[in-house]
């Protein structure tokens, strides 16, 4: 019979801390998923590194998908270890979420779209109502996932 581990902090605390982190995991691949597949593959919008040929691009969208792939296995396989334990905390599993996808996003749309210039989110029209509409439900996933982390200190 395994026994149950011990922490310095308490249980609560590491539970909690390990389903924020997987559900940022999660949160992180479901955003790189939902860019990669809705924006590059279907509305053919941008590629993630436009700045050489049409086959680099297409290469940096493999390299980008596989990323997303990568990020969400490990927040499932954190959350199949939680599952093992006593069970993931779950306002602090869906903060992890809310916090991955928005932080991906907002990073994806300042720091990628605008610092480094790698893509746009749309070419042939005005970029700023794209931008605009983009990081605003950045701030909005982010918003709701410090909420729900406020919300899983006081369980």
């Amino acid at each position: 019979m395994r026994k149950a581990p011990v922490w310095p902090s308490g249980p609560s605390t590491h539970l909690r801390n390990r389903s924020l982190t997987g559900g940022a995991l999660t949160g992180v691949g479901i955003a790189a998923f939902v860019d990669e597949t809705v924006f590059h593959q279907l509305l053919h919008w941008h590629h993630f590194y436009d700045k050489a040929s049409n086959d680099a691009g297409l290469v940096s969208d493999g390299l980008f998908h596989a990323f997303g792939w990568f990020a969400i296995v490990a927040g499932l396989f954190v959350y199949a270890d939680l599952r093992r334990a006593s069970g993931p905390v779950r306002p602090a599993w869906w903060s992890g979420v809310c916090l991955g996808l928005g932080g991906f996003q907002l990073y994806d749309g300042t720091v990628q779209h605008k610092v480094l210039g790698l893509h746009q989110i749309r070419y042939d029209v005005g970029t700023a109502p794209y931008d605009w509409t983009w990081n605003v439900i950045a701030v909005l996933f982010l918003a709701a996932g410090v909420a729900l982390l406020l919300r899983s200190r006081h369980r």
